[in-house]
Order: structure tokens, then sequence, then C-alpha cells
């Protein structure tokens, strides 16, 4: 199987910064409370709270939201263009996405892509709670052995380093740069 990163490797952007500005141009509730949104950010910055914790509260912004299965669906309508041509080149029916991004946000992406292995954070999507950690770093990997113990990444694609433990786990790391692939080692030990 082959894994992949999604915001900024197989997206092109972050996908829940552009979800949230989607919504938030259609609803006057998240334009006025998007201060009290970011909120959350500023204690995690300081060391205080967790991203997962920062990221909760961030996500109460999905309680403006009346019909998210609509809102997920027009945004990927709007932004699927934003999916890198390197992949759709290089995309395998064993395909794994593994996502800080929520569940609710990526699986209608993974299903229109032909996805059907997908490991993210679980968001509630009503209330915004997280169940479990945000699927970061090394958290990507315990989830990736609980979900598929003893599997084989063949290529691992990524740009970001706070990836490595799952680089380390492949048999071939990439680093992704734009539509620019280069190898894993390569690129970050410069």
């Amino acid at each position: 199987m082959n894994a992949y990163d999604f915001d900024g490797t197989v997206y092109d952007g972050d996908s829940t910064a552009d979800f949230f500005r989607f919504c938030a141009k259609r609803s006057l509730k998240i334009r006025l409370l998007t201060p009290y949104y970011l909120l959350g950010f500023i204690p995690y910055k300081m060391g205080i709270i967790n991203k997962t914790r920062a990221k909760r509260h961030f996500y109460n912004f999905v309680r403006a939201v009346p019909d998210m299965d609509g809102a997920v669906k027009a945004f990927w309508d709007k932004n699927q263009v934003k999916i890198k041509g390197w992949y759709r080149k290089n995309s395998r029916h064993d395909d794994i996405v593994l996502s800080a991004s929520p569940r609710f946000t990526l699986r209608e992406i993974c299903a229109r892509l032909g996805i059907k292995s997908l490991i993210c954070s679980e968001v509630n999507e009503k209330t915004g709670e997280y169940s479990g950690l945000n699927c970061h770093g090394e958290e990507k990997v315990r989830r990736l052995e609980k979900e598929y113990p003893g599997a084989v990444i063949e290529e691992f694609y990524s740009d970001s380093f706070n990836d490595a433990p799952l680089a380390r786990l492949s048999q071939r790391a990439f680093c992704v740069r734009g539509d620019r692939i280069y190898p894993w080692d390569e690129y970050f030990s410069k």
C-alpha cells in the first residue's frame, strides 16, 4: 500500500482552514464568532493546552452549520480541483490517507477519489468534540498499527516533517512541495 498525508500533500492547501472559510462565507454567525473560534490557538502556542484541545475549541464552528452533509458536498464540488495532479496519476486501489483533518470533511473526497482507507481525526460534526487525540505525528502510527496490524507501507508521501514517524516505517518516503516530489532523506537532511 501507499500512504499519504492529505493537507499540503494530496490537497493543495489546508482543507480544514478552507472548509472553515467556505462555511464562514455562508454564515453570518460563523463570521461574527471567528475570533472566538480562533481563541483556542493562543494558549496552544503558549504551551498551555495541547493541539487536540485547541482544535476542539476551533471546531465549535460546526454548531452553526445546519446541514453538514450538504456543506461538505458543496465544499468538495468547489474544491475538488485542488487535488494535485501527481496524486491522480499515482493513485492505487489500496491507498491509505492519514490526516489530522476530521473524518466528516475527508470522507466525501476520499469516496470521490476511490480511497477506501482513511485514518484521521474523529470529530463530531454536530458538536466539534473529539473522540480520541488529534491524528498527528506518532498518533498516525498508533492508529495505522491498530487498524492495519503488520501493514507494509511501500511509499509514503507528506509535506511535513511532523510525519517523520510514518516516513521511518515506510520502505520509501517522499516529501511533497507543490507538485514536486523529493526523496524524504534528501529533502529533510538539508
